[in-house]
């Protein structure tokens, strides 16, 4: 089965399915090797790993497609790529599911912020008119259309930051009839609104429990009960990089405080050079060399590393 069918199946059950975001190839090979089905880039950790700064739309375009390529041929688990804002009107937004699709992205998120745009839970968002955005829709459709009718379509609204919650309903229903796939209203804090967006929303919806621990704006509705509601998908996008920045700053703090300059015997900061290399597929490269490459110190070499 093909990974956009999979995700698609997965999002069509309306359970809850839970898609953490990752910030680079590694990120999410550990994700799927912990037994998610899917996982989505996060513009924001791609920010932060990539430039080390805020989603505040300085990555470029070019940027996000060799980023979600590493990580597509990373993991065997569908993958949905953060277009942000289609990287411009609706003939950019639709060439940029044109690469998506042919590097073998299960589905992406696209939404209706202006450029440059930010991260949902920061302040000062403004959103296009819904019509453009449905342009950009219509457009990404007829290239899905072409290409893997099964590839997912995530439409992000903005809208209830600005103009509240009913709003941010009507655009995701008009987006829905464009042809979106899923509704995703950024910044919904309350069970109250989900519940109410869950009713008038007019297909699959998508909530956002952003790092899964404090929420940061949103209110942490256990996942089961989310399903109950018959949200369709559950995004944890920024948590990858946060835990990243959190377990750097702590070793490294730890390191430069120590008064021999090393930590010997704290095994609890790092996975061990062994388990990690094994992780990664060192063994079968070297296998791979056995195979294929006619060398005498083969034996050698591999002792050595």
């Amino acid at each position: 089965m093909k990974k956009s069918t999979r995700l698609r199946q997965a999002i069509m059950e309306r359970r809850a399915v839970v898609v953490p975001g990752c910030h680079d190839a590694l990120s999410a090979r550990v994700i799927e090797s912990c037994g998610f089905e899917a996982t989505q880039i996060s513009g924001f950790g791609v920010a932060g790993s990539l430039l080390g700064r805020p989603d505040v739309g300085l990555v470029q375009m070019k940027d996000v497609l060799d980023t979600a390529w590493n990580i597509v041929q990373a993991v065997n688990i569908p993958v949905m790529a953060d277009a942000d804002t289609g990287g411009g009107n609706a003939i950019n937004a639709a060439w940029i599911t044109e690469r998506l699709i042919t590097m073998g992205c299960a589905g992406m998120n696209i939404e209706d912020q202006v450029f440059p745009k930010r991260c949902g839970h920061m302040a000062g968002k403004e959103v296009i008119s819904a019509d453009e955005m449905a342009g950009k829709i219509k457009a990404c459709i007829q290239v899905r259309g072409r290409l893997d009718p099964d590839f997912v379509i995530n439409a992000r609204t903005d809208a209830l930051a600005v103009h509240g919650l009913d709003e941010a309903i009507r655009r995701g229903n008009l987006y829905l009839n464009a042809g979106a796939d899923l509704v995703f209203i950024d910044g919904i804090a309350t069970r109250a609104d989900i519940e109410k967006a869950v009713r008038n929303v007019k297909g699959p919806l998508s909530v956002n429990l952003m790092d899964g621990v404090s929420g940061v704006k949103t209110e942490l509705i256990p996942v089961p009960e989310l399903a109950r509601l018959g949200v369709s998908r559950v995004s944890i996008p920024v948590a990858s990089v946060m835990v990243m920045h959190k377990a750097l700053t702590d070793f490294f703090t730890a390191l430069r405080a120590s008064a021999t300059g090393t930590l010997p015997g704290q095994g609890q900061w790092l996975t061990s050079f062994e388990d990690y290399t094994a992780f990664i597929g060192l063994n079968e490269y070297h296998a791979m060399e056995d195979e294929f490459l006619i060398r005498e110190d083969v034996a050698t070499k591999h002792q050595a590393v």
